[in-house]
């Protein structure tokens, strides 16, 4: 699995992940229940375009605020 995980300024989190149907779905589970002392409102999920830059790794990114 690959892809990144983002604080934006608003609170929001943003995450881009590649991986197998069953990684996704283990993703989602995981990011609907949150961190230990976190509240997840909602998660809303897109279709992006594939970055090739995140294939074979996770890193943790910072917004430009």
């Amino acid at each position: 699995m690959g892809g990144y995980v983002k604080n934006l300024f608003d609170g929001r989190v943003e995450v881009y992940a590649l991986g197998s149907a069953e990684q996704m779905v283990a993703l989602k589970s995981a990011l609907r229940r949150g961190p230990r002392m976190a509240a997840v409102d909602r998660v809303d999920e897109e279709d992006a375009d594939i970055l090739r830059d995140y294939a074979d790794m996770f890193s943790i990114e910072r917004d430009a605020w």
